[in-house]
């Protein structure tokens, strides 16, 4: 006859304790996912989201397309990328928070962006943005002015935009206000000082961003430029009673003067010590 054995108390005991606690967990809800917080405290600015009517007007100002390549610089929860991807552009958010990355991860799959976005953890200081057709940005004064030179080094015709906050002395092209909050475009300007060879004479030019002044020499004759403006790689000003408009290259520019009623092409080129134009402040 077979006679079953009795179970040790202490393993009777190991068995429902491991029952109870089992139990335990179970009733217990899963742990929250993270949401961000208005105000909470980031890496260089407190967090506050962009009005999506605002990211919309951004992106209007800054004509955005699927050609483009818009990076967010602290971008947060993500929605300016979203929107920019939801216009068919390859978006890209840059912020120092990796709970706001998998936040912004998260709102991107479930816009159904899954894999179409990417959301870097990174220091917008220390990233390389370079590959950008148009830069937005919700930022303070200060950190938009700490960033001023590196954007300016983007190739010319790069877009940015800024929700709130402005360049300091770099004015704007345009601005734009919905709902009482204004958003601000610039767009980045050619290097063009320094002086150019033309076949009648020569072009010095003075920049202050997308001011440009100076000089046309012509035989011995010397007149000032006045409108001088610059639009990314074009160029235009007035000298001399004749409008001159032209594209820029490193060291190239070919256009079109206007003079009276007859237009004619124009050319000037500049040597190798004036191809890295003057520092612009």
């Amino acid at each position: 006859m077979n006679v079953m054995q009795r179970p040790h108390p202490r393993v009777v005991g190991a068995a429902l304790l491991w029952l109870a606690a089992a139990a335990v967990a179970q009733a217990q809800p899963a742990p929250k996912a993270y949401e961000p917080t208005p105000y909470q405290e980031g890496k260089d600015v407190i967090w506050l989201p962009t009005p999506q009517v605002v990211v919309n007007k951004m992106l209007d100002l800054a004509k955005v397309t699927a050609r483009d390549t818009v990076i967010d610089l602290g971008s947060g929860d993500g929605r300016t990328v979203i929107a920019a991807a939801k216009r068919g552009a390859r978006a890209m958010g840059v912020e120092y928070n990796p709970d706001m990355v998998e936040y912004s991860i998260r709102a991107a799959a479930k816009a159904g962006l899954a894999g179409k976005v990417k959301f870097l953890k990174a220091d917008l200081f220390e990233t390389d943005f370079s590959d950008a057709t148009v830069v937005t940005m919700y930022l303070l004064p200060d950190i938009n002015r700490k960033l001023r030179p590196k954007i300016l080094e983007l190739k010319p015709g790069t877009r940015v935009v800024s929700h709130a906050f402005d360049m300091g002395e770099w004015k704007p092209h345009r601005t734009a206000t919905v709902d009482g909050k204004t958003a601000y475009l610039w767009i980045v300007p050619a290097k063009v000082a320094g002086v150019w060879q033309l076949p009648q004479g020569e072009l010095t030019l003075t920049q202050n961003f997308q001011t440009v002044t100076g000089t046309l020499k012509t035989g011995e004759r010397t007149v000032p430029i006045s409108g001088g403006r610059l639009r990314g790689d074009q160029i235009t000003f007035s000298a001399g009673g004749a409008a001159y408009r032209g594209n820029v290259s490193a060291n190239s520019i070919e256009g079109i003067v206007k003079s009276g009623g007859t237009e004619s092409k124009w050319g000037a080129t500049r040597g190798a010590a004036d191809a890295a134009a003057a520092p612009q402040r």
